[in-house]
């Protein structure tokens, strides 16, 4: 089986693309509904001038108007006011731990599949396991690979991967060098802390990822989890 480990750097930058607003000249506003009154005024007839009283019940409706669009206009500020400081504070969470919940990764005869792996810590030896729904192991890597994708024979000098997020390519072999059929499998690692002198075994698995950054866009917060921008919606736990 063919596993390769490549370090990763690249932030992915997509297209942003803005659009003007139109203003819908069909809804009337306070001031054209003042327009109006004044037009009616101007041209009344002078021999029978407009009735006090409807002038007084426009005006009032006119002070009613006027007192709703104020109110629309304070809440559409609270609103976006509340949208920014929901989305800001999702700040807090650089540094933190993303998980996406699921640790699946799709798999298609003649293709490779690609995914990534996150250690908290420098590994002195680890296992990268490909499992099957049923839990069957279909492939592992034994081998340390250096942040660069080259296998570490010697594992005596320490050398190893680095804490961080590692690309990952499986070509479908199995531990008898058969091709897998296509469908879902599942990810994890076993690793070795390199400065825990216990020797104990850490685990990782596919889809948690550490937050690098947080980004708005299109009125949506993107958290960067490795090499791509996920939406906030899609994650199911920050800690």
């Amino acid at each position: 089986m063919a596993i390769t480990s490549t370090g990763l750097n690249a932030a992915i930058s997509p297209d942003v693309q803005t659009t003007a607003a139109v203003k819908d000249k069909s809804i009337l506003g306070k001031d054209d509904f003042m327009k109006l009154l004044l037009v009616e005024l101007q041209y009344q007839d002078p021999t029978a001038p407009m009735d006090s009283e409807k002038i007084l019940t426009q005006t009032a409706q006119l002070a009613g108007l006027e007192s709703a669009d104020n109110t629309a206009n304070a809440l559409d500020k609270l609103t976006a006011s509340l949208g920014q400081s929901q989305e800001f504070s999702t700040i807090a969470a650089i540094g933190k731990t993303a998980d996406l919940g699921s640790d699946g990764i799709s798999f298609d005869k003649g293709t490779n599949s690609v995914f990534e792996l996150y250690f908290p810590a420098d590994v002195k030896v680890g296992s990268v396991n490909i499992t099957d729904g049923d839990g069957k192991d279909i492939g592992q890597l034994y081998d340390v690979l250096d942040e660069n994708g080259v296998v570490v024979n010697n594992l005596a000098t320490g050398d190893g991967l680095k804490a961080g997020v590692y690309r990952f390519s499986w070509d479908g072999t199995d531990m008898n060098g058969n091709i897998a059929d296509s469908g879902v499998y599942h990810v994890s690692a076993g690793y070795v802390d390199a400065n825990d002198l216990t020797g104990g075994i850490q685990n990782t698995k596919l889809g948690s990822y550490p937050i690098e950054s947080v980004r708005f866009e299109g009125g949506k917060t993107l958290l960067k989890l490795g090499s791509s921008y996920i939406p906030l919606e899609n994650i199911v736990e920050i800690y």
